[in-house]
């Protein structure tokens, strides 16, 4: 991991909340992998600052699901079973649809309109096969779902749960036909919420988290059944 760049020090925000958020990001993007052990003096000197807001920032990413603490051998980055991420989206699925419902009432002309554009940009990564882009386009487009629902709580809530699985929603779009089956439950989903149909609205909603879950659960059940015939190969 890089140095913390000094100019993220915030004056106002606590140098604990920094680490935290630099290590979660490490985490999200790959760069600290599942079954990692997060050593604090080496994590420390990797970002400039003492062990303290280490050891906090630590504590932080074990209660928000992202390491879990092994007794008398330290932290680990987490691991997801298919178990783990089946619940995940399970809570995941609910809060969407009741964000979805709150949209219908709440949502503003300009927000609707902001969620068209990001129908374009999606399409545009979609035909362009930018896995990355696309993650990006879709990341922004929930985040304006969230904040239509005007329930701050609720969206820091599924915020955390996508997180939690970010390095992972990689595996669901890279999936054949899975970006253009995403822009098509968006479609859908904008045109329920443009006409404040909000039984519809809660239904497709929950329909596309679970069908992205069992796009992941597909890709990962299909790797593993690669990585023991290949090893059976190696036999």
């Amino acid at each position: 991991m890089e140095r913390l760049p000094l100019e993220k020090l915030e004056k106002y925000q606590p140098l604990r909340e920094i680490v935290f958020e630099a290590l979660r990001d490490a985490i999200i993007n790959g760069q600290l992998k599942a079954g990692e052990r997060l050593m604090e003096v080496q994590l420390a000197e990797e970002l400039g600052v003492s062990r303290t807001p280490v050891r906090e920032a630590i504590r932080k990413l074990e209660l928000e699901g992202f390491v879990v603490m092994v007794p008398r051998k330290g932290a680990y980055v987490a691991d997801f079973s298919t178990k783990d991420i089946a619940d995940l989206f399970e809570i995941r699925s609910a809060l969407e649809a009741l964000a979805a419902s709150l949209a219908c009432e709440r949502i503003t002309s300009e927000e609707l309109e902001e969620l068209e554009r990001l129908l374009v940009r999606i399409a545009e990564c979609a035909d362009n096969n930018d896995l990355n882009s696309l993650v990006e386009a879709d990341t922004r487009f929930h985040d304006v779902l969230y904040r239509a629902s005007r329930n701050e709580r609720l969206a820091q809530i599924i915020s955390n749960l996508r997180e939690q699985i970010q390095r992972l929603r990689t595996v669901s779009l890279a999936t054949p036909g899975r970006m253009r089956e995403m822009l098509e439950e968006h479609k859908k989903l904008v045109e329920a919420i443009a006409e404040r149909n909000i039984e519809l609205a809660q239904k497709l909603a929950q329909e596309h988290i679970e069908n992205a879950e069992n796009r992941m659960l597909e890709a990962i059940r299909k790797d593993m059944r690669s990585s023991v015939s290949g090893r059976q190969v190696v036999k």
